[in-house]
């Protein structure tokens, strides 16, 4: 890879960052659930699906943990860091190993993602609560996880398969 070339790479991760920050802000406005705590639309998800397949897993990772740390150095505190890492390493992981399985779609990805996410959230809760009860919560939270993570994933195919036109 030449100079130019990591240059170019740097640049991208440090708008998609800006990116995701933005769409995490905008994200906060819109009421997706009022009355429903822990129900978001995930759109920074779209983000990091785009950067697992055209940049690479260890890029996606670095540019989780910088959404979550700036995300909650600006917006929401310690306690939101920890819910957000939390949720996204769960949900990288996840979408890191299914992204290298041949014939599994971005949609399926995004959507596991979506799930995984809520998963690590709720997981962590439990113990920081010490309390099983949080599992009936997680039904709620598993179907909207897949239905928003299907949405993010159909923003995020979409936005590659331009991109790809673009290149040729």
């Amino acid at each position: 890879m030449t100079n130019r070339e990591k240059t170019q790479r740097i640049a991208l991760s440090g708008l998609l960052v800006a990116l995701m920050l933005v769409l995490g802000y905008v994200e906060s406005l819109i009421p997706v659930a009022a009355g429903i705590p822990g129900i978001k639309l995930g759109l920074s998800n779209g983000v990091l699906i785009f950067a697992i397949y055209m940049l690479g897993i260890p890029t996606a990772f670095v540019l989780m943990i910088l959404k979550v740390v700036l995300s909650g150095l600006m917006f929401g505190g310690v306690s939101a860091m920890m819910y957000a890492f939390a949720g996204g390493l769960v949900s990288m992981i996840f979408m890191a190993l299914l992204s290298r399985i041949k014939g599994v779609h971005v949609i399926v990805v995004s959507m596991i993602g979506g799930l995984m996410h809520n998963v690590g959230q709720v997981g962590l809760a439990m113990i920081m609560l010490a309390t099983p009860k949080l599992l009936y919560y997680m039904a709620i939270l598993m179907a909207v996880g897949l239905a928003c993570g299907a949405l993010t994933g159909v923003c995020a195919d979409s936005v590659m398969k331009h991109l790809k036109k673009i290149r040729k």
